[in-house]
Formats: C-alpha cells, sequence, structure tokens
C-alpha cells in the first residue's frame, strides 16, 4: 500500500483533477488517510485469498454508479479482476497475471527484466501503453497532522526528545528477514547510554522480540509492540529521528514518513522493494546464496544477516 502512493502521485502529476478511490482491506485505511491524493477509501469486504464469487459480483454491481473511467489493478491474481468487470468500469487496466484476458481490456505484459523494481511495475501501469519504461516513480509521502502526533504523545504519556531512535525487529514473512534480537539489543544499549530514548515497535507477533530486546536493556526502552494501531504506529513513526529496521511494512511506513533509517537485508532483495527515502541507508551484504526469498535459511546459518554486526550500525548512525 505505501508503495502505491507512488502510482497515486504519478497519476495526480498527469492529471491534477483526477478523482482517485481506492478498494482495499480495511486495515490498510489509516495509511490511505495520511495519503492526500486519495479522494476515499473503499472497504474489500473478503479477506486475502478468499474466493467469495457471489460478494464480488454484487460489489461490481454496486460501484457501477460511481461512474469510474478507469480500474487499475494492482494484485495479478484473476479474482481480483472481477469486481471491476461487474462495475462495467470503461477501461481496467492491469498485468496479463493469471490469464486474465477478457476480464481486463487494457492488458499489460510486465517484463520482469525491465521492471525490476515493485514501484516501477505500480507506477508504469498508470501510464499508457507506449510510455517509455522503466519509469521515474515519485517518492511516497505520508501528511502527518500535528494533532494526531499530539493525540499519541497524551495516550502513552510521552515525554518528547531531541533523539529518538525506532527499533522495527520484526518482519511477517520470516526468520530470514529478522536482524538478530541480541543485535538490536546492543544498537539499544549503546544509545541509552547517550541519552536517546528507544522506541520499539511491532505487531502481536513481535512481543517477544521487543520483549527480549527490553529485557537485556533494563527495561529502559519504551515497548509498543502489540499496544497500538496502525495508525498510532504510524504517528510515533513520525516522532523518531532514525528507525533501525528489517525490511517489513514498517521500514515502508518509516521510509513515507521521510525519517532517516536504516534497513537491513537477510534474505530478500533490497533491488526490488527498497525503502523508497533518500535518507535510507540500505545494509545488503550481498553473500552469493543470497537473496533467496526464504523464510528460513536454506543452509541454516543465516549469514546474511548475523555478520552484519551491530557495530556497522552504530557506526552508519554515528555518521548520519
Amino acid at each position: 500500500m505505501v508503495m502505491a502512493q507512488s502510482l497515486f502521485i504519478a497519476l495526480k502529476q498527469t492529471d491534477p483533477n483526477c478523482q482517485i478511490d481506492v478498494l482495499a482491506p480495511a486495515w490498510t485505511f489509516s495509511l490511505l488517510e495520511r495519503m492526500p491524493e486519495v479522494r476515499a477509501a473503499i472497504a474489500m469486504p473478503l479477506k486475502r485469498g478468499q474466493f467469495g464469487l457471489m460478494q464480488r459480483i454484487r460489489m461490481g454491481r454496486q460501484l457501477r454508479s460511481a461512474g469510474y473511467d478507469q480500474a487499475i489493478l494492482l494484485p495479478n491474481s484473476w479474482k481480483s479482476a472481477l469486481i471491476p468487470f461487474f462495475a462495467d468500469i470503461p477501461v481496467r487496466t492491469g498485468y496479463i497475471g493469471e490469464c486474465r484476458w477478457g476480464l481486463l481490456n487494457d492488458a499489460r505484459k510486465l517484463d520482469k527484466k525491465l521492471l525490476t523494481m515493485t514501484v516501477q511495475r505500480f507506477v508504469a501501469l498508470g501510464l499508457p501503453k507506449t510510455a517509455a519504461l522503466p519509469p521515474a516513480y515519485p517518492a511516497p509521502r505520508f501528511v502527518i497532522e500535528p494533532e494526531r502526533q499530539a493525540s499519541v504523545i497524551e495516550k502513552f504519556n510521552l515525554t518528547r526528545a531531541e533523539n529518538i531512535l525506532a527499533l522495527c525487529p520484526g518482519a511477517e514473512y520470516g526468520p530470514a528477514k529478522r536482524w538478530p534480537v541480541g543485535y538490536y539489543a546492543e544498537v539499544a544499549r549503546q544509545k541509552i547510554a547517550q541519552g536517546w530514548q528507544v522506541w520499539l515497535f511491532g505487531s502481536d507477533k513481535d512481543k517477544d522480540a521487543a520483549d527480549s530486546i527490553n529485557q537485556e536493556t533494563g527495561r529502559l526502552c519504551q515497548d509498543f509492540s502489540g499496544r497500538t494501531s496502525l495508525a498510532e504506529a504510524v504517528d510515533l513513526l513520525s516522532l523518531a529521528s532514525i528507525v533501525v529496521t528489517n525490511d517489513s511494512g514498517l521500514m515502508h511506513v518509516a521510509a513515507a514518513l521521510d525519517r532517516k533509517m536504516i534497513a537491513l537485508y537477510g534474505s530478500s532483495d533490497p533491488g526490488f522493494t527498497p525503502p523508497l527515502n533518500k535518507a535510507a541507508q540500505v545494509v545488503s551484504l550481498n553473500l552469493d546464496c543470497a537473496p533467496c526469498f526464504k523464510r528460513d535459511c536454506p543452509l541454516g546459518h543465516t549469514r546474511c544477516l548475523t555478520e552484519i554486526r551491530p557495530d556497522r550500525v552504530l557506526e552508519l548512525m554515528a555518521a548520519d
């Protein structure tokens, strides 16, 4: 969703008067609310992977009265093309994906060698078929309201500090994307000794990792893992001086907040889904076995992450 904002910005640059509505899961609305290019968010009633043919047909028919000129489909699945088809949207643009001929009438062939980045693939769908590729892409930029910042500070009884380090030790995909918890703790200890506040972020699934980091620092971190909504996490991250993070959703959120960051890559490819932020410093060892895109290291050592030592991250922070 963060990378989709690059498409929304590009569409507005081409036609400032275009109106953009986004059909998406309701949990993403707190991101869409921070994208000024988006007029409205429409809740997708089906869960990921759920077919729900009749629901898709009904929703498509409900959307007919909106009179949309074009639908741009970012997912490549066959079922994702059903709602625009039954909504009778005149131009339905997307990559062929799962043999979507007929459902799409502006079908594009995806050249993965030419469009090497996810964000390029999204932005290209907003351009004419004849446009030169790969396209330039604007960086995502969330708009944060000071009132929301003040509200979340009050809720968690926080004291604003000049130096706040945000740590995001989770990664939904699996262990091969997670920098060791002990390394995060070492970075936290060093910065706390220098007078920094350290804030820990993540979902319920990251609570054990965050708790281990906090325990190793004498409970001197502010642990938000599993305690915030996504909206609150976004507003809190906007207050950070620098973010140290795995390749994760929160990494992309921090990038869209224009935070300085150090992004740590293991099994994934920083060339495919990098943080879209010029202030980001990407750390990847480029081992022969990486990127493997596996959830767990197939070789059993995860050297792509364990050999990125805390000292290197601390040096990058000091040099910034």
